[in-house]
This record gives C-alpha cells, structure tokens and sequence, in this order.
C-alpha cells in the first residue's frame, strides 16, 4: 500500500487536471512587458544605481571602508581654510578630487548609502547603465552626479508619529540646579 494519496488515482485523471490547468493559462491575460518599447513603472523609491552628490561629500571613506567589495575609490587632498575671524587659526578640510565605484565588482547591498554620515550617497531610480564593456563600469563621480538629479525626494514625515527622542530630549524642562 502506497502513503500518497493519489499513487492509485491513475494516469487519465493526472494528465485531464494537467490539461485543465494548461487551459486556463490560455485564456488568462498574459502579464508580458514590452521593456524596450514601453518604460516598466517602477516603485517609488526602488533601487537602480547608486548616486552621489560630490558637495556633500567630505572625503571620510567611510563608505569605501565599509564596502564589502572594495569597488569604490576616493582620491582627496587638504586645503587650507583660513580664519573666520582675527585671531583664529586656520583649518583644513579635505576636497574630494575623485570618487568612482567600480559597477562591475558592485553587489549593490547599499551599505554605503547607509553608513554615509553626510548624505552624499543615495539610491536613484535609474537602471538603464548597461556597457558593452565590462571596463566601462567604472562610473567617476561626474556620471554618479548626474543620477543625483533622479533621486526622488523622500517620503512625507506622519503627522501622527511620536517625536523623535532627541526632539523629546530637547524639550524636556531642565532640572533645577541642586545645591
């Protein structure tokens, strides 16, 4: 005695259910998208390609750091800023001369978008940055910037959320001082 239940159903009723699914896939609707013709509608917020924004960026290679993949690269040198008033001292700060991710070695986890302290990394919309060349995957931060326009803004704050606990934090009455 067989444990499944239909090892004694026979061979008709098998092939007439496989024949009736067959048949309703024929007259459902088909789902096809004619990609190249027609632009597909994407969510708002999907991942395409990382963009970056070079103004924000102050050369901390955190996010090179963070890379699992090491296909970004950041190139810098420090300028001397001078004293914002008599007396003074002047600072340095550091001036991103380049920075380029390596596509072909991307496995687009986003973990530099999400430890980038400045806002400078973010998700564009775009998907459309296929080559012919693997070589030409190594996008420099003039083509990063140009997706930085695509980056949609980001979703409106609910009204009904809590504050967030700096906020709530900073509010707080002070205690008077103990003597």
């Amino acid at each position: 005695m067989s444990t499944h239940d239909d090892a004694g159903r026979g061979f008709v009723p098998g092939l007439v259910s496989g024949m009736a699914a067959t048949a309703k896939q024929l007259v459902s609707p088909a789902h096809t998208a004619e990609y190249p013709d027609v632009a597909p509608e994407l969510p708002a917020r999907s991942r395409g390609v990382i963009a970056l924004i070079d103004t924000n960026c102050t050369s901390c290679m955190l996010c090179a750091r963070e890379c699992p993949d090491w296909c970004i690269y950041i190139d810098s040198h420090k300028e001397e800023v001078p004293a914002a008033s008599e007396g003074g001292r002047a600072r340095q700060r550091n001036v991103l001369d380049r920075f380029a991710i390596d596509f072909s070695l991307c496995m687009y986890c986003g973990i530099c978008v999400e430890v980038c302290p400045f806002d400078a990394l973010f998700w564009s919309p775009q998907f459309e940055y296929a080559e012919t060349d693997i070589r030409d995957l190594l996008h420099e931060k003039d083509r990063l910037g140009q997706w930085a326009q695509e980056v949609p803004a980001p979703p409106e704050l609910d009204p009904a959320a809590a504050d967030p606990p700096e906020v709530t934090a900073a509010n707080k009455p002070s205690r008077g001082r103990r003597r």
